[in-house]
């Protein structure tokens, strides 16, 4: 059985180092990672794979969380891929505080460091709207819920070192900092600024051609 086993090893010697390096490179470099929920829509579908870059801010071990060196900081409006330990899950959120920040929502309207973020129409349906939001320095889509919802507000917070305050921007459908709390520096894995390719649920899981390499 032994000898069987070295045969096999040598024969597919060649695949088993391609595969043990390509999962050394996901873990280290770069990544994709599914999106089941849609508490990131507008921006990001149920069905989309994103691709993540997991170099943006450590450079780590392999298979760890063990950051080597630190290479850069997330910053207001980026959308970040954490393990997140409150949920026991891995989430996908944008980013909207940063330490230092002092973060407050008015009636899904954020207002950071005192200053109110802008919002402008982008299209409408029967139960919701999308608004252009702009962060500081980033614009982009939300959806708000016409009806309203109890995670429409929270009073200022002050984001402390290391923490983040991370939001989905599906604002009144997303298990975010209003649920599990800031967000440690050490959780955050990487940064997503496209989708690699998704998948229509509604569809028959048929591929969304407008969805390939969709910039975020």
């Amino acid at each position: 059985m032994k000898q069987g086993l070295a045969r096999i090893l040598r024969e597919n010697r060649s695949t088993l180092i391609f595969l043990a390096l390509m999962f050394v490179f996901r873990s280290a470099c770069a990544d994709w990672n599914h999106v089941p929920s849609g508490s990131m829509k507008p921006t990001i579908l149920e069905g989309d794979y994103i691709l993540v870059d997991r170099m943006a801010y450590d450079i780590r071990v392999p298979f760890t969380h063990i950051s080597l060196a630190k290479v850069g900081e997330p910053q207001r409006g980026e959308i970040v891929v954490f393990d997140s330990k409150a949920s026991g899950n891995r989430l996908v959120k944008r980013v909207v505080g940063v330490p230092g920040d002092t973060v407050a929502l008015r009636n899904n309207r954020l207002v950071i460091n005192g200053q109110p973020a802008s919002y402008e129409p982008a299209s409408e349906a029967s139960h919701f709207r999308d608004m252009h939001e702009d962060l500081p320095g980033m614009e982009h889509l939300v959806r708000l819920h016409k009806r309203g919802s109890p995670m429409a507000n929270f009073p200022p917070v002050r984001v402390p070192r290391d923490s983040y305050l991370v939001l989905g921007d599906n604002r009144d459908n997303s298990a975010d900092s209003r649920v599990i709390g800031l967000v440690p520096r050490r959780e955050i894995l990487g940064r997503t600024r496209s989708v690699l390719l998704s998948l229509d649920y509604d569809n028959y899981f048929l591929p969304r051609a407008n969805r390939f390499l969709q910039e975020l």
